[in-house]
């Protein structure tokens, strides 16, 4: 079959495969298609890399959805080729989709690396410092663009609970890195803590904050936020100094 893959293709395919599912903590679906001819890759030349994962979960509990990454006109070293690697001979950029659901950040929130995040400051409430504990914490995306938060958190001192609930519009910042929340609306909730709100809206944006994404070699730079009901999908340009290989 013409169209099947050289022998050179495949073996480079599972190499990158085994080297990103490496860098997961778990991963549903991987592939990685790299598409030259063996002209080409005696040369060092890579006619494109597309990478498609689905149910990628990184460090800190932190899941994607879907991830889609293309990369085109890439050069490798030749002889890296024979041991069944792809070491970049120059950096290159890609285009990269990734897609989180309301429920991969729900995940993030109620994860261990959160709640210690949390737990581990003081917060003044009432005029007094106090240990916070989440309880639950539901996340949602209404639409409008909006994220909504309504989360109940124990003073551990006092065994009190506290409801907080708050949305606001996600915005990425100028250098692509972070999400900043706008136009923050508070609930109803009363004697409200000003500082456990901020520490909230904090922990969406670090939640949010897209170097969580970035896999050994790569690094992501958003361009655009699409806030839908039930997901958010990030459209952004990658850096790619390395493609990791088993």
């Amino acid at each position: 079959m013409p169209d099947s893959p050289g022998l050179g293709e495949q073996a480079l395919n599972k190499a990158a495969e085994i080297g990103l599912s490496s860098q997961l903590d778990e991963v549903e679906n991987l592939n990685v298609d790299i598409k030259t001819d063996p002209l080409k890759l005696v040369q060092g030349e890579v006619d494109s890399v597309t990478i498609e994962g689905e149910g990628l979960v990184m460090q800190k509990d932190l899941r994607m959805e879907e991830l889609q990454m293309q990369m085109n006109s890439v050069a490798i070293n030749p002889l890296s080729v024979a041991f069944g690697k792809i070491e970049l001979t120059k950096p290159t950029e890609a285009k990269a989709q990734v897609v989180l659901t309301e429920a991969d950040i729900n995940r993030a929130f109620n994860s261990e690396y959160v709640r210690s995040q949390l737990q581990s400051q003081k917060i003044h409430v009432n005029g007094q410092l106090r240990t916070i504990e989440p309880q639950n914490v539901d996340f949602r995306l209404p639409g409008d663009g909006k994220v909504a938060l309504n989360a109940s958190m124990k003073l551990v001192e006092t065994g009190e609970n506290q409801q907080v609930a708050f949305s606001a519009v996600p915005k990425i910042s100028g250098n692509g890195k972070t999400v900043a929340l706008e136009n923050v609306e508070y609930g109803e909730s009363e004697e409200i803590s000003p500082e456990l709100t901020k520490a909230l809206i904090d922990q969406t944006s670090e939640i949010l904050n897209l170097s969580n994404f970035d896999l050994d070699g790569m690094s992501l730079q958003v361009n655009q936020l699409k806030v839908e009901v039930g997901k958010l999908t990030l459209q952004a340009e990658a850096y790619v100094e390395k493609i990791p290989s088993a």
